[in-house]
């Protein structure tokens, strides 16, 4: 389980709980199940509208990414690499296939292939960076589904209100005034449910797919850089040192905190 996805429902459920036992007579008052189904519904519908099947079907896998601890394996593929370059540097091309066998990054893998086969540098690196272009516009749909899901659902929200104001009038219209608040609270409710669905759920999960898409493109990004300098046949030992310099927690780049430093005594001393 993700730590910080972990503490955002835990939060979540505790706000929602806050909500329903402090600040209403009843808990069921928040409750309503058919304007629920309205936002939920109309949102889903509106999805469907506006994607292909195949990129809303996606969207139950993307769910699962948000919960998992995905692994970046970084550091793998620096030792891969590195371990290649020096075989590449010796000449031992029949090694550097074999390492080939064993990598599991398709990108790391494509590259070293098109370096072995004497590909040129410039092909090289428009291969791979309309790699890393085709990556970065696929995941960049899939978090535009649920920024479009969070602006359908308060709309259906809005939707349900005026369905539960036209029923309220028709209320006030037959003169049974002791039920226009209760009416009134159920039409605000479906509001309510696409205002939460939209910024507690549909937005989080948005910022968490593209967070994720920056921290693979650093690491194409990288593996892109690495495969540059094996063709340049640059040494191992630089190969790697500019590998981790990729991974290397660093402070402001721009500017340091201020350090204070420490006054000089107030009394000089006496001269002889």
């Amino acid at each position: 389980m993700n730590p910080s996805t972990l503490i955002g429902i835990f939060a979540s459920i505790l706000l929602l709980v806050s909500v329903l036992f402090f600040t209403a007579e009843s808990p069921g008052s928040f409750l309503n199940l058919p304007g629920l189904a309205i936002v939920v519904t109309g949102t889903l519908a509106a999805t469907f509208i506006s994607y292909p099947l195949k990129e809303v079907l996606r969207v139950v896998r993307l769910v699962g990414l948000v919960f998992r601890r995905e692994n970046t394996y970084v550091r793998d593929d620096i030792n891969e690499l590195v371990a290649m370059s020096r075989l590449w540097f010796k000449g031992d091309v029949r090694a550097v296939e074999r390492e080939l066998e064993n990598t599991r990054n398709p990108f790391l893998r494509t590259g070293i292939q098109l370096v072995i086969a004497n590909t040129k540098e410039d092909e090289i690196f428009d291969m791979l960076r309309w790699r890393i272009a085709r990556l970065k516009a696929r995941e960049h749909a899939e978090a535009q589904i649920f920024r479009t899901m969070a602006t359908y659902a308060p709309a259906f929200g809005m939707i349900g209100t005026l369905v539960g104001l036209v029923n309220m009038l028709e209320v006030m219209d037959a003169g049974n005034l002791d039920v226009i608040g209760p009416r009134m609270a159920v039409a605000l409710l479906t509001t309510f449910y696409g205002i939460l669905l939209a910024n507690l759920v549909f937005k989080p999960v948005a910022v968490k797919l593209e967070r994720r898409t920056e921290e693979r493109l650093i690491t194409m990004n990288m593996v892109l850089e690495g495969i540059s300098l094996i063709t340049k046949r640059r040494l191992p030992s630089f190969i790697e040192e500019t590998l981790n310099s990729f991974v290397a927690n660093y402070h402001d780049e721009i500017r340091e905190p201020e350090v204070k430093k420490p006054r000089a005594s107030g009394n000089a001393p006496a001269k002889g």
